[in-house]
């Protein structure tokens, strides 16, 4: 007999909230005239704490890469890096989720904070430095280059990644002390 999983609506609503969200902050995407800071990072986090199986990663992962591609298609005049650097995207994307996984039950905001710094850190080097060195791009920049150039956009993604990550923290802790206090009075 086989068994048929049914994916509950809840997650769906989740999981599209994280993709219109991805959406709405895609930089200089869709909506170049209205988009929020790139938030991409901040959502794998976000999703590897929400979600446990890796189907989810890959499902936002893939519409990430269709955002771009429909992009690309609106206005071939944005340069969207889709070519062997881009690999670096999905292992820095992987990162994100796997930390976000890791911390998903943590109590602790100091916790939270200091690993999605970590992991904010590691994603934004390894992307960076795979567009540099592999995109074709820059095609004769050298290592140090790179990360010259890479230390450059640092401030301004770290800063957007950790203000959506502790508005998330905060958002979902007010969320939990309303439905728990909620369920207490209720008892």
């Amino acid at each position: 007999m086989t068994s048929i999983k049914i994916i509950s609506f809840k997650s769906i609503f989740t999981f599209t909230s994280l993709f219109a969200l991805m959406v709405l902050t895609r930089g200089s995407h869709l909506l170049t005239s209205v988009s929020l800071p790139d938030a991409s990072f901040a959502l794998f986090l976000i999703g590897g704490m929400l979600f446990k199986k890796s189907r989810w990663f890959f499902s936002l992962f893939a519409f990430s890469v269709v955002i771009d591609l429909v992009t690309l298609s609106i206005d071939n005049t944005y340069q969207i890096p889709i070519n062997l650097g881009y690999l670096g995207l999905l292992v820095s994307y992987g990162i994100m989720w796997f930390v976000g996984s890791r911390i998903a039950n943590a109590k602790r905001f100091l916790n939270f904070a200091s690993f999605s710094v970590i992991a904010t850190l590691i994603a934004f080097f390894i992307s960076t430095q795979t567009y540099n060195l592999l995109s074709g791009t820059f095609p004769d920049i050298t290592i140090k280059e790179s990360i010259q150039t890479g230390w450059e956009y640092l401030p301004q993604s770290f800063i957007y990644t950790m203000s959506y990550l502790v508005a998330f923290w905060g958002i979902q802790s007010l969320f939990k002390r309303y439905f728990v206090s909620q369920k207490a009075t209720a008892l």
